[in-house]
Order: C-alpha cells, then sequence, then structure tokens
C-alpha cells in the first residue's frame, strides 16, 4: 500500500482491453475505487479499470495537472515506460 505524503498525485489505471486511464487525485486508492463502481470518468465507466500500474506524487494540484497533460500526449508504449518508472506500490515520500 502506498504511504500518502501532502500533495497530488498522477495515476495510470490499466482497463479492460488493454487500454490505460490517466488522471490526478489526492487518494488514489479512494479515487480507484470510484472508478471501479461506475463512479469515476466516463471512460472508465465504459472499460473497467483492472488496476493501478502507476502513481507519482506532486507537491500541488497544478505540477499534477501539467504531467498529466504531458502523459496523455505519449503513445501507450511511452507510457508503459512511465510505468514502469513510477510502479504502484512503490513508497512515495517528499
Amino acid at each position: 500500500e502506498l504511504i500518502m505524503s501532502d500533495g497530488w498525485f498522477l495515476y495510470v489505471l490499466e482497463c479492460e482491453g488493454g487500454s490505460l486511464y490517466t488522471g490526478i487525485a489526492v487518494n488514489v486508492e479512494k479515487r480507484f475505487a470510484l472508478h471501479v463502481a461506475g463512479k469515476g470518468a466516463k471512460y472508465t465507466r465504459s472499460r473497467k479499470p483492472l488496476r493501478i500500474l502507476a502513481v507519482q506524487g506532486f507537491s500541488d494540484r497544478s505540477s499534477a495537472l501539467r504531467a498529466e497533460y504531458a502523459l496523455k500526449q505519449l503513445t501507450p508504449t511511452e507510457k508503459l515506460a512511465f510505468c514502469a518508472s513510477y510502479p504502484y506500490g512503490r513508497t512515495i515520500s517528499e
């Protein structure tokens, strides 16, 4: 389980069909539960999230939003490389 520090987190979910979903949240586990319950993003309502692949911590929402935008510009292969660099389960401390 992640040890949450204060701040925002960029996360990547693996969804049914192998697609990836990228988002930001203060509490990734809680946000993932909302996605699974069908109360998250429209994208994850039609493509059930299977697991959290990656999490990266940021000190503020603005930084997390900029990183989310940048990550969404990458190819699926590049996104998977990001996931390998910030695997879920790693302790995050700032």
